[in-house]
């Protein structure tokens, strides 16, 4: 016991067999409105002097008369004062200890402990009151020498004590004044909140009912070994038939906890969700069960967070797992895995997810095994089912139904019985939080994977003279949210931009800073920026964003008429370039620089000639990067792998990701993209020098006809014309004196057309109204082009549109 409470020590003691308890109900005006005989011998005052009056006038409550009453410190962490629970301001369970005068009482002071548990429903009811005198649990005589022991009031989670029954029973008989409804109501509110018990170490603790208590098990296999001992030694004779009996029950008692704990160490050894509904299927078959069927939410099944709503006839249920003892394949045909259905309201499956507690079939009838078969179409369920033991129990997690275990016993077994549904309940217990545990991280996955998702672009995989494949993969250890990203940018001139990039550090603030600069180096490369100036404003907006956080990237501007790579690194691993010709692969030779976020630092681009059919590797440095490794083993690696002949781009890929992805110790997260240079020959492109003349309209018109007539687009012609016609016409009309030139570029089946002017004004779409003269050119651009731009350069602007032939 304590020794060292505000009280004082506690008298060593031992816990006695039964325990008298006070029970006292009180209304929402904080009023007694029933009070019984152990209430009146423990705090005494008669019934007629306590129904009516204000309960903190009565009870041990924090604050009310020091001088009398003293509540024991919080620091024995018994919950909050009596007071608290009085006054409403907390809605769960508490419990607790205080000393008390009693009048009329010998002893100046009363250890008292009490239980307190807020009430809801129709009736005035607001608050039960448990109490019990601390002094009277125990008896010197039963006392091991040197056993000090604590006493702590608390409860149990689940009401699997023996004596849960007796509680519901007894407390009409100790209150008679209330109705049998309301001593209903309040028993079941008192069992699902929690039974009262006593801590008395960190390991025991003991069920309180009203006049009726249960040694301690540890006192108990202790008397029981003397016994045998004493039987033994023929100084005692054989226990009677009720010790024996007694022996018996604790033996059954013991099994199922002990069946309930090897359960608990077989569940819950992963997150993944199936895994887990395989793993509580399996702990109970066949050693509690012969069958077990498995429903969950189609919600939780899909990782779409927690379900909303209570269930009803509406509901569908998924089936996830059926584990039985039976000849193989005698279930899979009826009632197979994956299958999602509803259940109506007079099964036995309805009622459990909808109260929320354990059903109880002891034998499945004919009439009960129609009803079941019903929703069955053209599968007859009835010669599994029928005349079998049935226990349903609800898989639930923070009073919310994730699902059910539909659990069958064959008929030589024996049936199901009213302990069977609290192991069984206990046993849903644990596995409901486990599954809650792998459903929350299921849908966490989920959340991660969409949002890196929704980071990553989705890069087509042709642009212009070059083909584009990409590969991410989560980090294994340290989270699924990375700051890894690629990308590709259409710029004018039908070159292309390639990115990747690499936030240091792992997790959503990560992943946050990888979008804003994902999103700055695409408005960036918009705009044309040179490779170096790029990196230069990247770095003064990692700088005014004030984060913290350190970036690599590497950026490469792809010119597929003029066969030349510009690129220009901060602080990345070195691409890899495989030429074509030869099958040779390198590591290209770029200054290195300073990560993103440094600031201050200097950027250089770096012009590479490259011809047709040569492939750009560029990866982040997760995919060579190994712990205790040298990097310079991983890139080796990387150059080697990337030189491998491959049938596609996404074999190409795979062989790569396969050759480094093997070696083990990959913590971070990667990105990986590959570009084949396919290039776009000379006879693809056709350039015009056009004066700053508006006759040069017609001519243009006529220029880009015989152009395409040329390359078999005439598909085409019609709105290409007009196009040209509206770019051309603002060209014209904008200069300031230079020469316009059009541009058209054959990619496939894919036609680009680029007018470029020296005016550095940017044209905008603007709504042109009926009576407008001008404003309708860009606006005939945006609705027939496929895609449409426009960009500074170092002499003016570039206006851009791109068609494709039209379906048929």
């Amino acid at each position: 016991m304590d020794q060292g409470t505000p009280g004082g020590p506690v008298a060593q003691h031992a816990v006695a067999g039964r325990i008298p308890l006070a029970v006292v109900v009180i209304d929402g005006a904080g009023l007694v409105s029933h009070w019984s005989t152990g209430a009146r011998r423990l705090f005494g005052y008669a019934k007629e002097d306590a129904v009516g009056a204000p309960a903190g006038d009565l009870l041990p409550v924090a604050g009310a008369l020091p001088d009398e009453r003293e509540p024991y410190g919080t620091d024995d962490g018994l919950g909050p004062d009596l007071e608290t629970s009085l006054d409403g301001r907390i809605s769960y369970p508490a419990a607790g200890r205080a000393r008390l005068s009693v009048p009329g009482r010998e002893q100046s002071r009363v250890d008292v402990l009490w239980w307190a548990y807020p009430l809801v429903g129709p009736g005035p009811e607001r608050l039960l009151v448990l109490a019990a005198d601390a002094d009277r649990l125990v008896d010197a005589d039963s006392l091991e020498p040197g056993q000090v022991e604590r006493i702590a009031p608390g409860f149990a989670l689940h009401t699997d004590f023996p004596g849960a029954d007796e509680l519901a029973g007894r407390l009409p008989e100790i209150l008679p004044s209330m109705s049998v409804g309301e001593s209903s109501r309040i028993v079941a509110q008192v069992l699902e909140l929690g039974y009262p018990v006593l801590e008395f170490s960190k390991h025991d603790r003991v069920p309180v009912t009203p006049d009726w208590g249960v040694a301690r098990r540890t006192e108990r296999k202790e008397r029981r070994r003397r016994e045998k001992e004493a039987v033994a030694a023929g100084r005692i004779p054989v226990p009677d038939a009720a010790d024996e009996g007694e022996d018996i029950e604790y033996a059954a008692v013991r099994e199922r906890l002990e069946f309930l704990n090897e359960v608990s160490g077989r569940i819950g050894s992963s997150l993944d969700l199936s895994q887990t509904i395989l793993e509580v299927s399996r702990a109970v078959v066949p050693r509690f069960t012969d069958v077990a069927g498995t429903y969950l939410r189609e919600q939780v099944v899909a990782g779409e967070g927690f379900p909303e709503g209570p269930p009803d006839e509406t509901t569908l249920w998924h089936r996830v797992a059926v584990e039985h003892t039976d000849e193989p394949g005698r279930w899979d045909d009826v009632v197979p895995v994956g299958e999602s259905m509803p259940f109506p309201a007079h099964t036995p499956f309805f009622q459990c997810m909808t109260s929320g507690d354990p059903v109880l079939v002891p034998r499945i009838s004919e009439e009960m095994g129609n009803a079941i078969a019903s929703q069955f179409e053209k599968r007859d369920i009835r010669p599994l089912i029928n005349h079998r033991s049935m226990l349903v129990v609800p898989l639930k997690a923070r009073n919310v139904v994730l699902g059910f275990m539909i659990l069958l016993r064959h008929r030589e077994r024996p049936v199901f019985n009213d302990m069977d549904r609290v192991t069984g309940a206990e046993l849903a217990a644990r596995a409901g939080l486990v599954l809650d545990n792998a459903r929350m991280y299921t849908y966490q996955e989920s959340v991660a994977d969409t949002l890196q998702d929704s980071m990553l672009p989705h890069i087509e995989p042709r642009m212009t003279g070059c083909d584009i494949a990409t590969r991410y993969l989560p980090g294994t250890l340290l989270g699924r949210v990375g700051g890894d990203w690629f990308d590709s940018v259409k710029l004018p001139g039908s070159r292309t931009a390639l990115v990747v990039g690499d936030v240091m550090g792992h997790g959503l603030n990560s992943a946050a800073m990888m979008g804003q600069l994902r999103t700055a180096v695409q408005t960036m490369a918009a705009l044309d920026l040179p490779p170096a100036q790029l990196l230069r404003n990247l770095d003064d907006l990692a700088q005014r964003l004030g984060e913290h956080y350190l970036a690599t990237c590497l950026y490469a501007v792809y010119d597929p008429i003029a066969g030349e790579l510009q690129l220009a690194n901060a602080g990345h691993i070195p691409p890899v370039l495989v030429r074509a010709a030869d099958g040779r692969s390198e590591l290209l030779d770029l200054p290195t620089g300073a990560p993103i976020g440094v600031g201050g630092v200097p950027f250089e681009a770096v012009g590479v000639r490259v011809t047709p059919g040569d492939r750009l590797l560029m990866c982040t440095d997760g995919l060579v990067e190994v712990r205790g490794e040298d990097i310079g083993v991983g890139l080796a690696t990387l150059t080697e792998s990337a030189a491998h002949p491959a049938a596609s781009m996404d074999d190409a890929c795979d062989t790569i990701i396969r050759a480094l992805n093997t070696r083990g110790g990959r913590k971070d997260d990667v990105a990986l993209l590959m570009a084949r240079l396919n290039g776009v020959a000379e006879q693809d492109v056709a350039r015009w020098g056009l004066a700053l003349d508006p006759s040069e309209v017609s001519r243009a018109r006529e220029l880009v006809r015989g152009q395409l007539r040329a390359w078999s687009r005439d598909a085409l012609i019609e709105t290409a014309e007009l196009l040209v016609s509206e770019l051309v016409t603002n060209a014209v009309r904008h200069s300031r004196g230079g020469r316009v030139e059009l541009r058209l570029v054959r990619s496939g089946p894919t036609l680009i057309c680029e007018v470029e002017d020296d005016d550095h004004t940017l044209p905008t779409l603007l709504n042109a109204g009926p009576g407008d003269e001008f404003g309708r050119g860009l606006r005939i651009v945006s609705v027939l082009a496929k895609e449409w731009g426009t960009s500074r350069t170092s002499t003016g602007k570039t206006v851009w549109f791109e068609l494709a032939p039209p379906r048929r």
